[in-house]
């Protein structure tokens, strides 16, 4: 729309597209509700108030009208499903803008992934911006499908639907200054840099934001988020499937410091998207607990356009896209309407318009696994191990050191003491690569869980009461192209088959979540008490997030950024 057209609808000389009468706005900026009509021309609000025209009009009745929401900080991927099928699920419950980090295929596929993910972007209704992931691989004790150097990022910076760089989690090397890691800084200067530096304090924390990192979504505790903030970093406060952190961190929010914390889902799964929602459920949550309604959305807008620059939506005011959200009552925030540029999207939870079908983008296969060198066996190498300690909810892990069960010479699981062995297993360059060892917490009592889901390098992590378990889960994951497997013995109980990249389908969300349903109650038949094991296995093979980790080159001692032996002595 020609900005000579957007005054005049503003002024009032021209009819409007569109005309929302009686609404009850949000207003962000001034922290009141405001009831006035809402303008909309060219998919931008002109005018909010009286003695507006529109080709179409629709009386609100006294309906709350918030900013669409946006998420700060996600990875499509984790939502086992293609961007198009992702926005469905997140469109009806208010969310309209995303800001994805494709680290996940990117790690798999290289620049042809994140391109995959920009082309997807284009041909749907939510507005999704991407942010280049700073590190593939996360780093070099593990082996991922690409490696991503600072000449290849800066690539993509004439993308239109490239923000900034996405979060630095090489923290190590942002702190003591690795070159590559800087030149990436340096490429991107001017963008948002995203950060992720789980407990960093004192002057190392004051090396990573000396750089011009401006946010953190790993804080776990009030004191640790606290401290971030206050040395001027945006806190994105996440709650994903398999960190709840969102509860953890409402007392941090204060009428001082709010306009500085914004909204993150980060990675969260099919049910989760299904029965809770994403940001809608964690502006109702910080409502529930006390924080001021219009405090707890602009956390989810306004907020989050200041830190990433995107002001031209954020808010319901003269200028901006009509991005909407129509609901009922603060007390259950529900998305009645969604609007996206002027256009309903959805109603009453439901898609108004139809899927938009992308022009086909082939990636090449990603299921190279060397099986004739695959061994699960440890030989008894001493009499303590390094045990991985899942802490449930959580991403990060205990470093534990425990006795194994031995058997003929062998250190093997010992369910009596929900002691598992795990094991990851290259899966990009059929290399043979397999790290092996232990984990607690995860409650199998007998059989084996196998996932090519394993942040970040996603090679095929497998955990499981017996070897024979172990093999057939891991082997029904490669032969469906990646994917899901619960197995006990030599059968296969469930699987769910993710063929792009081995982190996603192209199925409708809610067949996934059926599916997904089916092998997590195979998991939890098998003895699992998690909420989600897979996630919660996932995570345990990533080695940038504290404390313990596997990949296929072996142990992390994340703290000491270094591989170490299973055995202690």
């Amino acid at each position: 729309m020609e900005t000579s057209d957007l005054i005049r609808a503003a002024r009032g000389d021209a009819a409007a597209d569109l005309l929302l009468r009686n609404g009850q706005v949000v207003n962000v900026f001034s922290g009141e509700i405001e009831r006035a009509d809402i303008a909309i021309a060219g998919g931008v609000i002109v005018g909010l108030g009286a003695g507006y025209t529109a080709v179409q009009e629709h009386d609100l009745a006294g309906a709350l009208v918030a900013p669409g929401f946006i998420d700060a900080h996600v990875h499509i991927e984790s939502s086992m499903c293609t961007t198009p099928q992702f926005a469905r699920a997140v469109l009806p419950r208010g969310t309209t803008t995303v800001i994805t980090d494709p680290h996940e295929i990117a790690n798999v596929h290289g620049l042809a992934g994140i391109r995959y993910m920009l082309h997807a972007a284009r041909h749907t209704p939510l507005n999704v911006w991407v942010n280049v992931p700073s590190c593939v691989p996360a780093t070099a004790m593990e082996t991922s499908g690409a490696t991503l150097p600072a000449e290849a990022l800066l690539t993509l910076l004439d993308d239109p639907g490239v923000l900034g760089l996405a979060e630095m989690m090489n923290y190590p090397g942002v702190v003591f200054g690795d070159a590559e890691v800087l030149a990436k800084i340096a490429g991107f200067r001017g963008r948002p840099l995203d950060g992720h530096a789980p407990g960093l304090t004192g002057q190392q924390l004051n090396a990573y934001v000396a750089t011009g990192i401006g946010s953190d979504h790993e804080c776990t505790t009030v004191e640790e988020a606290a401290e971030k903030l206050a040395r001027g970093l945006y806190i994105l406060i996440r709650e994903a499937t398999n960190a709840h952190n969102l509860e953890t961190l409402l007392p941090l929010v204060t009428p001082r410091n709010s306009r500085r914390i914004c909204f993150c889902t980060d990675d969260r799964q099919p049910a989760d998207l299904l029965d809770q929602g994403g940001i809608d459920y964690m502006v109702r949550t910080a409502i529930r607990h006390g924080v001021d309604p219009v405090t707890a959305i602009q956390m989810a807008t306004l907020n989050t356009t200041e830190w990433f620059g995107l002001h031209d939506r954020g808010a319901v005011a003269p200028g901006r896209r009509a991005d909407l959200v129509v609901f009922d009552s603060f007390s259950d925030l529900r998305a009645r309407q969604v609007y996206v540029a002027g256009q309903l999207v959805a109603r009453d939870g439901q898609m108004q318009v139809a899927a938009q079908a992308a022009p086909e983008f082939l990636l090449p296969s990603c299921m190279n696994v060397a099986w004739e060198l695959v061994d699960l066996a440890i030989p008894a190498a001493g009499t303590k191990v390094r045990v991985i300690g899942t802490i449930e909810n959580q991403l990060v892990t205990e470093h534990l050191i425990l006795e194994p069960r031995l058997a003929d010479g062998m250190a093997v699981a010992d369910v009596s003491r929900d002691l598992l062995k795990m094991a990851v297993i290259e899966r990009h360059h059929a290399t043979g690569n397999v790290g092996k060892g232990f984990i607690k917490n995860i409650g199998l009592k007998r059989g084996a869980l196998a996932s090519s889901v394993a942040h970040d390098h996603h090679n095929i992590v497998v955990v499981g009461a017996d070897d024979t378990s172990m093999m057939t889960a891991a082997r029904a994951v490669a032969d469906m192209g990646g994917g899901l497997a619960a197995a006990d013995g030599d059968h296969v109980l469930a699987g769910l088959s993710l063929p792009v990249a081995g982190l996603m389908c192209e199925e409708p969300i809610g067949q996934v979540r059926a599916q997904f349903d089916e092998v997590l109650r195979a998991a939890h038949g098998l003895g699992s008490t998690l909420h989600d094991p897979f996630m919660a296995m996932s995570f345990s093979a990533l080695e940038v997030i504290p404390h313990l980790k596997l990949t296929d080159v072996g142990l992390v001692d994340v703290d000491r950024f270094e591989i170490v032996p299973l055995f202690v002595e």
